[in-house]
């Protein structure tokens, strides 16, 4: 592709990759970026030559993260691409299908995809009229085809259908064209499990169920039965998009909070969110405090679990990166962070606050004990212990009541999630709580017994 190159910037824990197209001219081209550029500011500078960021391309209206193109508009002068029927309320150059932009010895061309969003665009990148290569957001995925529920309940089935039509349009490039899709294997915009995150036209024609499809309907059919349940903040981040996220300092902080204002905090309606590891929160924790433990899936469940309209208390370890933890926020609109707990948990001991445990069990201390199973819907039909009781992580708050009280352990994959829902059950009331320090595959080695599959 001339003397331009494509660098994908995979983001683990949101399952997305966001693209910088190095133009070879001092000048770079990033697709989908999210709010959290630290990333994409690395890539440029490991590109070398003072690489400047000239545009910034949205896809279309993300559901799971806040676009970073206005601030990249405001702070490197980048020119925002994005379709015209998306509406958005800062400056940028609204696309139409057929539409193109010469990048100078490069062609980017906008293809209307709607299905995942009804204003989403690919974008087909030409070398001398040459296809090589197409970014296709949420539309043509590895193996997949984005989720179409996110826009309006009552709009999916239509969304699935153009969805359809979409990915055949794209199925009519040339087999050596490469797939740069946005949403990839951990998503919950939708994509397969599985290590790839490009591919090509030719390869998704002979290996993508959902591209094989054999008609319309039957396409629509098996979307829509792959569809698990989603994030509630997905629904409140495309108008954030569309109006312009606010601009952000370049470096956000987690200011130092004396323990008593964060109890006034807290009586005020504030949520302490403990970020420490599984272990840490299970041997001593803030009463009430909410567990997430910070890792690459950190922003998702914080936007799943936590409250967006209220003050959040951070309490972490001393080898714990504050950066980390505030940009993540940041990336999914918790801009409500208001700080972190003096000295950590120490400092909450040294001032007396109240302290609570959850223990940890191994898979041989299970025994008979009521099991709460909360991991998603295909993971527990995928094989679980016997009798479990399943509930999903992001259901807990509200269906707390509908447990009966008593003696229970829960359990994930790992324990991550599980510390989640046994601190919202703890804040809920329930006592005799415990986790499972593993998962379903440690229990069955444990006891020699086969995991029941099927829901």
């Amino acid at each position: 592709m001339s003397s331009a190159t494509v660098v994908p910037i995979v983001d683990e824990g949101l399952g997305n990759s966001t693209y910088l197209l190095d133009l070879g001219d001092g000048r770079g081209l990033v697709v989908d970026p999210s709010r959290d550029l630290r990333t994409v500011r690395a890539a440029a500078r490991r590109r070398g030559r003072g690489l400047r960021i000239a545009f910034t391309v949205d896809t279309h209206l993300h559901a799971d993260f806040l676009s970073g193109s206005r601030q990249l508009a405001a702070s490197d002068s980048a020119q925002v691409l994005a379709s015209a029927a998306g509406h958005r309320e800062f400056a940028h150059t609204g696309l139409r299908d057929g539409d193109e932009v010469d990048l100078g010895g490069l062609v980017l061309r906008a293809l209307a995809t709607p299905g995942h969003t009804h204003e989403h665009l690919s974008f087909l990148v030409l070398d001398s009229s040459e296809p090589v290569g197409v970014f296709t957001g949420g539309s043509l995925l590895v193996g997949s085809a984005a989720r179409t529920d996110l826009v309006e309940p009552s709009e999916t089935a239509e969304l699935a259908a153009a969805q359809y039509r979409s990915l055949q349009r794209l199925a009519l490039l040339g087999d050596d064209v490469a797939v740069w899709p946005t949403h990839g294997a951990g998503s919950f915009c939708s994509a397969p499990p599985g290590s790839a995150r490009t591919s090509t036209i030719g390869t998704e024609k002979v290996t993508n169920t959902l591209l094989r499809a054999p008609d319309e309907n039957a396409f629509v059919r098996a979307l829509l039965d792959s569809l698990g349940s989603f994030p509630p903040y997905f629904r409140r981040l495309g108008e954030i998009n569309r109006r312009g996220p606010g601009l952000l300092d370049d470096t956000l902080s987690l200011p130092e909070l004396p323990v008593a204002q964060v109890m006034s905090l807290r009586e005020a309606g504030g949520q302490i969110v403990d970020v420490r590891p599984v272990a840490a929160f299970s041997a001593g924790h803030p009463r009430d405090a909410l567990s997430i433990p910070l890792r690459p899936a950190f922003a998702t469940w914080l936007g799943w679990l936590a409250p967006s309209d209220r003050p959040l208390v951070i309490v972490r370890d001393d080898d714990q990166d504050p950066d980390e933890i505030v940009w993540q926020a940041a990336k999914v609109g918790y801009d409500n962070l208001a700080g972190q707990v003096t000295g950590g948990m120490n400092g909450w001991r040294a001032a007396g606050g109240q302290v609570d445990r959850l223990p940890l069990i191994g898979a041989e201390s299970l025994g008979e004990a009521r099991v709460l199973d909360i991991r998603q819907t295909a993971e527990f039909a995928a094989g679980h212990v016997p009798g479990a009781v399943h509930i999903e992580l992001g259901d807990i708050a509200v269906r707390a009541g509908d447990l009966p009280r008593g003696p229970m352990v829960v359990m994930c994959g790992h324990g991550e999630r599980a510390m989640s829902a046994a601190s919202l059950l703890a804040r809920a009331g329930h006592h005799g709580l415990a986790v499972l320090d593993g998962g379903p595959d440690q229990w069955s080695a444990a006891t020699g017994r086969p995991l029941l599959v099927g829901s």
